[in-house]
């Protein structure tokens, strides 16, 4: 991300009435959360019917709320819907708030409703659930419990090694797994803005207890090459190195998988456009690693974490080559992969393949993830450019923000869907431009039916004013919407597929 801190049943009679209970015991400071959902068809003709959505809010008042449900039968669709923003990707079905109907006071209602199409037959979806809470009546109130129960208890033991194989990243034991949590931001810009390591947050088994309770099960950590080698920064060489490792090796620990990302990195883009860092040193985003110092950072990362598999490899933050090259995306693909001199960049660019021979050459065997274009939002061509890996242990990279050219599930069916049926493909990044859930709530209700995994943007207090910020505190209280949703969000899901 461009860092913002640092810069149906027939009948016109049918219906069917469900309340919610979260299925975990929030902490101290969490919201209490309930609702109710009528659903009733209105009407119904062969191929056809039209269905009223009745919903109550039975908890903490809330200010914008997504409603999701599946149908029971693969014929059922929704064709077209109203006071609600309808969409559906297999037999899961969404309907996120307006903005003149999305704040629900504690007891409030609102209705919506759908024009639907069905084949075989019309059954009532068996459940609901708001903003995450599944609808049956009851309302969850906040406790002192410490931690919550969740519907996959937080890991005991250490985070799995994990690798490739087809379209699925399995564990040690072969399992499918999916990797479920958020990037941990500021090993890519403290330390060469007077701010430590990291950023002056903690680090501890306090702070990973914190990620624990919201069901984290990986942790994306961005970092800094010049700080990593050495060249520029405090701290920087071995004690940066030393940190990195010991913050990876708690969480591996505590069962949480780390991604490590090259994030920012050396080389002057002088031709930049007036928003562009044009600093040449690793202090902001730059369109392409350099072969300068990129290849020696992945040689010096790999030899550490070497024989640990259950961290992974992101290699390169967000590629944009494209830009450079006046949107030329033959020639941005090409220096995604080869590198070398590259339309557009004054600097020498290291390309994915030259980033998987230095991790290769160390022996290392870690999974690896690899970007696209466009801030790695376009994966159009990403199986065609994709570099030579001898382990064959590579997944795909796919940043998702609201603001992102693909930001529809028109455009996940046809971009995305396609690429996750050949290789894995991880939402490396996410969020949208607001505090809101409506967006992240689409995105990851569409990742769980492809059985994708995705990283929130981002696990940092820094005020959710602009978006992208998950938390109010490092003990993890979550920002409202954003922070609220994802957490519950979570909390009904297994890493495990």
């Amino acid at each position: 991300m461009k860092h913002r801190h640092a810069l149906l049943a027939a009948g016109a009679a049918s219906a069917l009435v469900l309340g919610g209970i979260a299925t975990a015991t929030p902490p101290v400071a969490a919201a209490a959360s309930g609702c109710s959902v009528t659903y009733t068809v209105q009407s119904q003709w062969k191929g056809g019917f039209t269905a009223n959505v009745a919903i109550t809010n039975l908890g903490d008042p809330m200010s914008n709320w997504t409603l999701t449900f599946d149908f029971p039968n693969a014929s059922q669709r929704v064709t077209q819907g109203w006071s609600a923003t309808w969409t559906q990707s297999g037999t899961r079905v969404s309907a996120a708030s307006m903005t003149w109907n999305g704040s629900l006071g504690t007891g409030a209602s609102t209705s919506i409703g759908f024009l639907g199409a069905w084949n075989d037959a019309n059954p009532i979806p068996p459940s609901f659930a708001l903003n995450g809470t599944v609808c049956t009546g009851s309302v969850t109130t906040p406790t002192a419990s410490p931690s919550p129960t969740t519907t996959t208890p937080p890991p005991s033991g250490p985070a799995p090694k994990l690798r490739v194989s087809g379209n699925k990243i399995l564990t040690g034991d072969g399992k499918a797994y999916r990797l479920l949590g958020v990037s941990r931001s500021s090993g890519e810009f403290a330390c060469v803005q007077g701010k430590g390591l990291w950023d002056s947050g903690p680090v501890d088994q306090a702070s990973v207890d914190a990620m624990k309770t919201w069901n984290i099960h990986a942790v994306r950590i961005p970092l800094n090459e010049e700080c990593w080698l050495g060249v520029n920064g405090s701290p920087s060489g071995a004690t940066y190195q030393q940190g990195v490792k010991d913050y990876v090796d708690l969480l591996v620990a505590n069962g949480i998988n780390v991604i490590l990302d090259l994030h920012w990195t050396w080389g002057a883009y002088t031709n930049s456009p007036d928003w562009h860092c044009k600093d040449e040193h690793a202090t902001c985003q730059k369109p392409m690693p350099d072969a300068r110092y990129a290849p020696q950072f992945w040689t010096g990362v790999a030899n550490t974490f070497k024989g640990n598999d259950a961290v992974v490899f992101d290699l390169f933050n967000e590629p944009y080559p494209d830009m450079p090259a006046e949107w030329n995306k033959t020639l941005g693909w090409q220096c995604l992969r080869d590198g070398g001199t590259c339309t557009g960049l004054p600097y020498e660019a290291a390309g994915m393949q030259d980033l998987v021979d230095a991790v290769r050459a160390t022996g290392a065997t870690n999974m690896l993830m690899v970007g696209g274009l466009e801030w790695t939002n376009d994966m159009r061509e990403w199986l065609t450019y994709k570099p030579k890996d001898p382990l064959n242990n590579i997944a795909a990279s796919w940043h998702a923000y609201s603001f992102n050219a693909c930001a529809s599930e028109s455009c996940w069916d046809s971009q995305i869907a396609p690429l996750a049926q050949q290789v894995p493909v991880v939402i490396g990044e996410f969020g949208q431009d607001d505090c809101n859930f409506d967006y992240m709530q689409r995105l990851v209700t569409w990742a769980d039916a492809h059985d994708m995994g995705y990283l929130a943007w981002t696990w940092n207090p820094w005020g959710c004013t602009g978006g992208a910020v998950l938390i109010k505190d490092w003990a993890g209280t979550p920002e409202p919407g954003v922070g609220e949703g994802y957490r519950a969000h979570l909390l009904t899901q297994s890493p495990y597929v």
